[in-house]
């Protein structure tokens, strides 16, 4: 298993947004191995970023040891995305931007992206059904463009209200088993799942990994800090994760950064660390 850290837990609170170096030397520095990349955090356009500026960010984490593990909050930039729109237009224009941050991962070395942004997947009071398959289509398009890329691209589940389609583990499957395409996967999410599934983490990780449906891990806690931070236990899904070989990334995505961005992802670490030595 990899650790690494959203980027944008240090890219807004410490007023490192537009330098990328820095954001991946301080997190090389508390012993993280990967940045998860929030695209809106390089560009306001990241989707057009040139060939030769996404290698310059590639090298920046590979100068201090670190990889970028892979792309989410994908849809935040640029304005007015949504793939279940009934505007043909604004589809296509959500499904561009979405193959080419498939491109812009794998240029970037990563391996997942996770595809959250709610309100740009957010069903309509009307003609629901339609939506739904508007949305289904560009996941099969955007799957297909993963599997050639070399990387997977993870539906992932939230919590209502936020989010009022793709809420459980359940619904992400059943659209992954009718595309049928193995670079469309799913991954948990600790506080979404906490509040939408039936099941305990370790009871998903037992039932969904090893059918290959679960591809990626965020922990955050009940309380939106980071896992640590509160009252979830995390030891049981990390004895879960290694009961059945997870080598994956698990990425570190607070909310809400107390006492700020350094010491939310330096205390999440910390006690990260001390829990896969203590079930080693």
């Amino acid at each position: 298993m990899k650790l690494a850290l959203c980027n944008e837990v240090i890219a807004q609170d410490r007023g490192l947004r537009r330098d990328f170096a820095a954001q991946a030397a301080l997190a090389a520095s508390l012993g993280y191995q990967g940045l998860e990349v929030a695209p809106f955090t390089l560009d306001e356009a990241p989707h057009l970023l040139p060939p030769s500026r996404l290698a310059e960010y590639r090298r920046m984490a590979e100068d201090v040891g670190m990889r970028i593990s892979g792309l989410h909050w994908l849809l935040v930039k640029p304005d007015g995305l949504s793939l279940t729109a009934s505007d043909p237009v604004t589809r296509g224009k959500t499904r561009d931007v979405m193959l080419r941050l498939v491109d812009m991962c794998a240029a970037l070395g990563g391996d997942v992206l996770v595809h959250g942004s709610p309100a740009q997947r957010r069903l309509p009071e009307y003609s629901v059904e339609a939506a739904r398959d508007h949305a289904q289509e560009i996941f099969a398009a955007v799957a297909e463009q993963a599997r050639q890329a070399g990387v997977i691209y993870c539906l992932e589940p939230l919590a209502a209200p936020l989010a009022n389609y793709i809420n459980t583990l359940e619904e992400a499957g059943r659209i992954v088993a009718v595309i049928g395409n193995p670079a469309l996967r799913s991954m948990i999410d600790c506080l979404a799942a906490r509040q939408m599934e039936t099941l305990p983490l370790p009871d998903l990780i037992d039932r969904h990994l090893p059918s290959g449906l679960i591809a990626h891990i965020q922990v955050n806690d009940s309380n939106k800090r980071g896992p640590g931070q509160g009252d979830d236990d995390f030891a049981p899904l990390i004895a879960a994760l290694k009961r059945h070989g997870y080598t994956g990334w698990i990425a570190v995505e607070p909310f809400e950064y107390v006492p700020d961005g350094l010491g939310c992802a330096a205390r999440s670490i910390g006690y990260l660390h001390g829990l896969m030595e203590a079930t080693a």
